[in-house]
């Protein structure tokens, strides 16, 4: 967004309307990694009302452990904008950050992010610890959480089943997440 612009505020009920169809997109998203047997997060970065970015996990495919949802379309959103700041951004995700996206989150000063599903082992919006309530930092975060809930965590649960389930997955593969 451009110096000066007018930052427009939406409703409460508009946003949750803005909220839900974001995070579809997101899960969206998250179905594209499932089909090429990555875990099944997705991610959409919001400006202004327009998506300006989207990814889903690529660690396979890019035989990369930061290949997360979210580092790729940060990447992406920056590059696009020509600036390293999303500072009106919201980014939506299915799953929780991680300590590395929650700190490329912090790095690019997004304003908000709304994820659908708790991530116990490695959430740190809410289930490990809430970095978004520590003081220290220069920079706040709105966070949302819950939306779509059930269906991504059924959307989990069925990738890793299967993922359980395949003949020749190594133990590593099956402990994921």
């Amino acid at each position: 967004m451009k110096r000066g612009a007018a930052i427009v505020t939406l409703s409460p009920e508009n946003r949750m309307e803005n909220d839900l169809t974001f995070i579809k997109e997101a899960i969206r998203q998250a179905e594209i990694a499932a089909g090429k047997s990555e875990v099944p997060v997705g991610c959409v970065i919001e400006l202004g009302g327009k998506i300006i970015a989207r990814s889903h996990n690529q660690r396979v495919a890019k035989q990369s452990a930061l290949a997360h949802a979210e580092i790729i379309a940060i990447n992406r959103a920056c590059k696009k904008l020509g600036r390293s700041f999303l500072d009106e951004a919201t980014l939506y995700v299915t799953l929780e950050p991680c300590l590395m996206c929650t700190g490329a989150i912090f790095q690019a000063r997004i304003k908000r992010v709304v994820y659908g599903a708790k991530e116990p082992k490695f959430g740190v919006l809410g289930s490990l610890m809430d970095l978004s309530k520590e003081n220290r930092f220069n920079h706040r975060l709105e966070i949302i959480s819950g939306l779509c809930e059930a269906e991504i965590s059924a959307m989990m649960k069925e990738f890793f089943q299967k993922l359980r389930e395949q003949p020749g997955t190594c133990e590593n593969q099956r402990n994921l997440l």
